[in-house]
């Protein structure tokens, strides 16, 4: 080997040295600022979690203070509801004892009232006794009175009774003529039957007859005055005049009205239309 070489060879193995210082350094560097990043994380995480520490106890320590400080206010405000309750219920009995003097001056008041009221109700019962009197004697009286108008009252009581019995017996009479009268065809209206007792001055004809000549139509009717149980005059005037008898109305209508033949006609003669009913005879 050469001398060039050699020192080739030796510049080689300085270099190499020198880099394997340097790589040896650069690895030891490393290590170191791993190890050390390492510390300073766990450091960092120690502070951070007694940072989260501190700041719980921060909060808890600010609630507390704001439940103090609210138990604080609170027990202000009862306090003061207390003072105010008390200073109300001061003033309350500072008005009852105004109260209760004015009470008593009423009542010495009322006391002195009630002796002269009690004087005045001492004649005053000297006075009622002596109208007590007065109206017991009365009060006699009346019980004198009153057993006159009761015996009055008892012959009035039999002069009710005998008249309840009347009418009793007036109404069963009425009753049984109701029941003859409409039997009779007959109308039970009190104004119908004073009607009839005074019949309207009326003429009219036969219009209708019926097969047994008993029932008759007539041009007359209730707007003529008729009603039932009038009483009219039955006759013809052609071919010459005759009386045939008396009819009876039966039943009426505005513009005419319904007849039987009282008993039997005339000789029997059978009624024809355009015969004569009225409530007298009137020649035509």
């Amino acid at each position: 080997m050469t001398q060039v070489g050699k020192i080739l060879v030796l510049v080689i193995m300085a270099f190499s040295l020198i880099f394997l210082g340097i790589s040896t350094m650069v690895f030891m560097t490393s290590k170191n600022w791993r190890d050390a990043t390492r510390k300073q994380e766990e450091e960092v995480k120690k502070v951070k979690g007694q940072l989260s520490t501190e700041q719980a106890k921060l909060a808890e320590a600010k609630k507390n203070l704001e439940d103090a400080t609210a138990a604080s206010a609170t027990a202000t405000k009862a306090l003061n509801s207390r003072i105010q309750t008390l200073e109300d219920q001061n003033k309350r009995d500072l008005a009852q004892i105004t109260e209760v003097r004015k009470n008593l001056e009423v009542a010495n008041q009322s006391a002195k009232s009630a002796l002269e009221e009690v004087d005045a109700r001492r004649k005053e019962t000297t006075l009622l006794r002596d109208q007590k009197s007065a109206v017991e004697k009365q009060a006699n009286e009346y019980q004198l009175r009153q057993a006159e108008l009761n015996d009055k009252i008892r012959e009035l009581e039999r002069m009710l009774d005998v008249a309840t019995r009347n009418n009793t017996d007036l109404r069963e009479r009425v009753a049984k003529y109701t029941t003859a009268l409409t039997k009779a065809g007959l109308s039970t209206d009190v104004k119908t039957m004073s009607g009839i007792q005074s019949p309207p001055q009326v003429t009219g004809e036969i219009t209708k007859t019926d097969p047994r000549n008993k029932m008759f139509e007539v041009s007359i009717g209730s707007d003529d005055g008729l009603v039932p149980g009038h009483e009219l005059l039955l006759y013809r005037t052609k071919p010459r005049a005759e009386y045939l008898g008396r009819v009876q109305v039966v039943r009426v209508d505005p513009d005419q009205a319904v007849v039987r033949v009282m008993g039997s006609t005339v000789q029997g003669k059978k009624i024809k239309e355009g015969d004569i009913v009225s409530s007298s005879i009137i020649a035509r």
